[in-house]
């Protein structure tokens, strides 16, 4: 029954993986942000840490 799989998979209106792919690809830069942030703010000098 594969056949009919395709046949379902070709009328189905919503096709691609298209909103969980902007929603991975948002994640994935808001992570990317947070991280470099968190890893950065390690590195700042106030001049106050003898």
């Amino acid at each position: 029954m594969p056949h009919t799989a395709f046949m379902l998979a070709a009328v189905s209106e919503d096709q691609g993986p298209g909103n969980t792919l902007r929603i991975v690809l948002l994640a994935s830069l808001v992570g990317s942000a947070v991280l470099a942030w968190f890893l950065l703010r390690g590195y700042r000098n106030d001049d106050n840490n003898d």
